[in-house]
């Protein structure tokens, strides 16, 4: 019983200690935070409109526009960017919202794919999300997801590159301090697709990812691959309950 006891007042001390969760928007300036509430400053919003005509235009004239399956997605498409990844039976893995997107293209509208961060995806992926902006992250109590989120963070917590440093080792460890005069974010994915001032554009969280291990030089992960939708899943699992930003704006 002491033992038990013990292991009890153990975990709930380790669970104080945890630090509270913050979004990437909180640790940014005051200007910044600025443009991302003011929908009219917030150039991400240009991309989410850029999606909005993307979602009523027909890809050719044999196929349908996204509207004409779905209607009106502030209506049709609220919660759902909240819900991804999520499983797809065909490919029997996850998928992210991106990836979903680019499945309807090709089997419902028998459209090409759109390539990673192509100007047209990040426009979509924006107006979708946009739907689901202010929604907690809800993913799926799919019991399939389990051991794909568990991948997920054993990639998350593995050390990589040549600089041998690991995702938890930067956004869990050393949040809050500093790298090469930058502050070091938690690194969740609550706002993604967003605006990021150093890319002058709009990015999924691929590309961040991907940038990430180009920094310890590791071999950055391919899209779509399993690994990323290994990570993809723990990232949402990890941000779940946190209200979804995107489209935002981060430095």
């Amino acid at each position: 019983m002491r033992r038990v006891l013990w292991l009890i007042l153990l975990l709930a001390t380790a669970a104080s200690a945890q630090p509270a969760r913050r979004s990437g928007f909180d640790d940014m300036s005051p200007s910044t935070q600025a443009m991302q509430r003011d929908d009219a400053q917030n150039p991400a919003m240009l991309w989410a409109q850029d999606g909005a005509a993307l979602w009523a235009r027909a890809p050719s004239p044999s196929a349908q526009a996204c509207a004409g399956c779905h209607g009106d997605a502030r209506e049709s498409m609220r919660g759902v960017a909240a819900r991804y990844p999520a499983y797809d039976d065909a490919l029997a893995r996850p998928v992210d919202l991106a990836a979903r997107i680019n499945r309807c293209r090709e089997t419902r509208q028998g459209a090409s794919r759109w390539a990673p961060d192509s100007q047209e995806l990040l426009a979509l992926e924006s107006h979708l999300a946009l739907q689901s902006r202010g929604l907690p992250i809800e993913p799926p109590a799919d019991a399939r997801l389990l051991p794909w989120r568990e991948r997920g963070e054993t990639l998350y917590r593995a050390r990589i590159g040549q600089l041998n440093l690991s995702c938890a080792q930067c956004h869990d460890e050393r949040a809050g301090l500093r790298l090469g005069g930058g502050l070091i974010p938690q690194g969740h994915a609550n706002g993604y697709p967003l605006y990021r001032l150093e890319w002058q554009g709009v990015g999924s969280l691929l590309r961040r990812i991907r940038n990430c291990m180009t920094g310890v030089r590791a071999q950055p992960l391919a899209a779509e691959s399993p690994e990323f939708a290994a990570l993809a899943a723990y990232l949402a699992w990890r941000d779940r309950g946190m209200p979804m930003e995107s489209p935002a704006v981060r430095p």
